[in-house]
């Protein structure tokens, strides 16, 4: 056997396992029709577009396909009270959906539930099963991830969706590479990354290129590109139809623009005589509890006079603060039923609520906003929140500018310093597989696509080199 043979066969280069597409709608764009087509034959995928490149659409015919093929049903995850809009895009393009809290059939080919009735459901029922916004994964504390990741490893066909993979820690790949029964997230590890404890300088490459992981875990000296590779065989990701090499034309973004307004503690903290800028994390999460009043009231003001927006907030005390401070506006809190936020939700969505308040952690995946042009914002160290907030409204089908205002503190400077990291690492992840996606080398040579990287940028105030 030649050398360069044995190499090819260490490669963990993932093979098809899926079929040729059945029926692919002429509801697609160009674009679409090419990520679904590869995904059908793939048969365990992910695909990791960007808000508001139609994922629902693809995934729905993605389901269709399976479901064409096995004569079993499919069953699609989301995130609570994203089901509902995707069980309205099923019925307006015509494919046999229906939600299911229960897990009972309804005589539907393709049933749609959230994460949290997962356990009503019985896996040998399906021949295969979609994660929407499947990043949320992570966050999931570890005996519901490992139940998700359980319920569909059996499965012959698999399908990942998210705009948000791994934001800022290429580590958190892992958890969709084994969910796809691709590498396990600790094979993945010691295959291409080296544990180095203690952290790295902030000023080292490897840190500003987000090359590092919190100072642990870094790609091994020959492995960086092996890692794309090896991801591009069971990934595809996208910002605009021209990482494809597709035409943007339908697909531009109108402008956003990004307040920072600066509150001021209004008496010391404490022991202290002065009100002096919080330093760390300790500092920074007492600045924020004694500021609460003084920042609910500038939200509060800055939501006057818009037709719709939404306040971001992630303590209780905040949202309470909130809900009395902003006029007929609607809370949905933790405390609430799975039923009472989805109506809330639905509400906002459909215009029956113009104010809506809530959290990241409840609200920030999936849901489509584009009526809201406003938000206000309290800003913390998670990149994929600030991104998924954002991306709620500033998505493919805005047809105004956005306005998102970030209130914060004189001693959270550096949150922003550390979000700005992170969003490096962001586009280095979707450069690089954009890359290796334009390397018939590492990929299939029965298709070259274009190259060309969209950078978004929340920090600069550019998309795409125009001016928000």
């Amino acid at each position: 056997m030649e050398y360069e043979d044995f190499i090819d066969n260490k490669r963990h280069i993932s093979g098809f396992h899926g079929f040729e597409p059945i029926y692919l709608p002429d509801c697609l764009f160009d674009f679409q029709q090419s990520l679904t087509s590869w995904a059908i034959k793939k048969g365990r995928a992910a695909i990791f577009a960007d808000c508001g490149m139609g994922k629902t659409l693809m995934q729905l015919v993605w389901a269709d396909n399976v479901v064409r093929k096995t004569n079993k049903p499919v069953l699609i995850v989301t995130p609570l009270a994203v089901g509902y809009q995707t069980a309205e895009e099923a019925e307006k393009f015509g494919i046999d959906a229906s939600r299911s809290s229960d897990g009972k059939a309804n005589g539907a080919k393709v049933f749609i539930t959230n994460y949290e009735r997962l356990h009503h459901f019985d896996k040998s029922a399906f021949s295969g099963m979609v994660c929407d916004e499947s990043s949320i994964l992570k966050n999931f504390e570890g005996a519901t991830k490992a139940a998700i990741t359980e319920f569909m490893r059996m499965m012959k066909y698999r399908l990942l969706c998210t705009a948000t993979a791994a934001p800022n820690d290429y580590v958190e790949l892992g958890t969709s590479s084994e969910a796809l029964g691709e590498l396990g997230y600790m094979d993945m590890l010691g295959m291409f990354f080296t544990n180095k404890e203690g952290s790295l300088h902030p000023n080292s490459r490897a840190f500003a290129t987000g090359r590092a992981f919190d100072g642990l875990w870094r790609f091994k000296s020959h492995a960086e590109q092996p890692f794309w590779r090896w991801m591009c065989s069971w990934a595809r990701a996208l910002r605009r139809p021209s990482d494809l090499g597709f035409d943007d034309r339908n697909f531009v973004l109108p402008g956003l623009v990004e307040e920072k307004i600066l509150i001021e503690a209004s008496k010391p903290a404490p022991g202290m005589l002065f009100v002096i800028p919080a330093k760390g994390l300790a500092e920074q999460r007492k600045e924020k509890k004694q500021t609460i009043v003084e920042r609910c009231e500038k939200a509060a003001e800055l939501v006057e006079g818009k037709d719709y927006s939404v306040s971001w907030c992630h303590l209780n005390q905040e949202g309470d603060l909130l809900e009395k401070m902003i006029a007929d506006s609607v809370q949905v809190s933790g405390n609430d039923s799975d039923d009472e936020k989805e109506e809330k939700f639905i509400a906002f969505s459909s215009g029956q609520v113009k104010r809506l308040i809530t959290k990241p952690k409840i609200a920030a995946f999936g849901m489509n906003w584009q009526h809201c042009n406003h938000m206000t914002y309290f800003p913390s160290h998670s990149f994929e929140q600030y991104y998924q907030c954002v991306r709620r409204f500033w998505r493919f089908g805005q047809k105004r500018s956005v306005l998102v205002d970030t209130v914060t503190t004189e001693g959270e400077a550096d949150v922003f310093e550390n979000l700005k990291r992170k969003a490096k690492a962001c586009e280095l992840m979707f450069e690089s597989l954009v890359a290796e996606m334009n390397n018939e080398l590492a990929i299939s040579k029965e298709i070259t696509f274009g190259m060309n990287v969209m950078k978004p940028s929340f920090f600069s105030g550019e998309y795409c080199g125009q001016s928000a």
